[in-house]
């Protein structure tokens, strides 16, 4: 049995309707000898008789209208659907997927993007929450967000916080029971509050700096956990010091809640950025993502 195509189906599909080779061939961009040659090629592989072709007109067999019944609903429906992905080019809707940690999704990304939800109603976010390391392409996410130092050299990266600083606090009641640390050594006589980390299920060294002298510490105290906002509860409830994104505790600094340490050791870290595969063939649902997300301290753009 010979085979056919899916060109030759529509090819079909247009002459049926138009019962004229002249004017399908008009439509189509061809000539009607051309269509003549499809058809007779489509009617050997099915075996069948499509057409019935005099020198004036053109009118389908009871097999021809089986077939044009059958597969020009499915063309059509075809078409009305990437005529609804082109539409997708100049507007901004559709699906965008993100990874992010705990940290970033709560305290960046969703205050920043729920109004942009509010005013672009057919844009539809999924916000995964990871602490690990992911293959945003192999799992299917547009996006990813991480510290600017943790993204991949070949992807596309967006700054979206500026630079920051993990800094330790505790409250004001521990610190009158437990003198505060003069030096990072200091910790390993305090209550200290473990992050474990998600990829390799260590718990967090903190890490320290001041004056060309590095310094991690490993801590130990009755807590841990593998979320930052759980660090920081347990932090607000007394249980020790906590080592958190300064960003987050700067609200219970200001309130006087929690007191900061070892101010001095405190060294900036890089900020959080959006990062991704390609420059091209950015949707108009991620663009206004991107716009949405891009701090005033500009873009970071790796090679592709």
């Amino acid at each position: 049995m010979q085979r056919y195509t899916m060109n030759e189906l529509a090819t079909f599909a247009v002459v049926a309707r138009e019962r004229s080779f002249t004017r399908a061939a008009a439509r189509i961009g061809v000539s009607a000898s051309a269509l003549s040659q499809t058809i007779r090629h489509l009617e050997e592989a099915l075996g069948l008789r499509l057409l019935t072709r005099t020198t004036r007109s053109v009118s389908v067999t009871e097999a021809g209208q089986r077939l044009l019944d059958t597969v020009a609903p499915r063309f059509d429906d075809i078409h009305a659907e990437l005529a609804q992905l082109s539409a997708l080019r100049d507007r901004p809707a559709g699906n965008v997927r993100i990874t992010a940690s705990e940290y970033a999704a709560e305290r960046v990304l969703w205050p920043t993007l729920a109004p942009v939800l509010r005013a672009y109603p057919e844009i539809n976010l999924e916000l995964s929450i990871d602490h690990g390391f992911r293959d945003i392409v192999a799992d299917g996410f547009d996006a990813g967000v991480r510290l600017g130092e943790s993204v991949e050299k070949d992807m596309v990266a967006v700054r979206i916080t500026p630079d920051g600083r993990l800094v330790a606090v505790a409250t004001r009641a521990y610190f009158v029971q437990n003198p505060p640390p003069m030096t990072p050594k200091d910790l390993v006589t305090h209550r200290c509050i473990n992050l474990r980390m998600v990829t390799g299920g260590g718990l967090y060294a903190w890490e320290f700096a001041k004056a060309g002298e590095e310094m991690r510490v490993r801590v130990s105290g009755q807590v841990t956990f593998n979320s930052v906002n759980a660090c920081l509860q347990a932090a607000l409830d007394g249980f020790g010091i906590a080592f958190l994104p300064e960003a987050a505790v700067a609200p219970y600094l200001a309130s006087g809640a929690l007191q900061l340490v070892l101010d001095d050791w405190s060294q900036p870290i890089a900020g959080l950025h959006l990062y991704y595969p390609s420059r091209r063939h950015i949707s108009p649902a991620f663009r206004v993502i991107i716009d949405a997300l891009r701090t005033r301290d500009g873009i970071v753009e790796r090679a592709e």
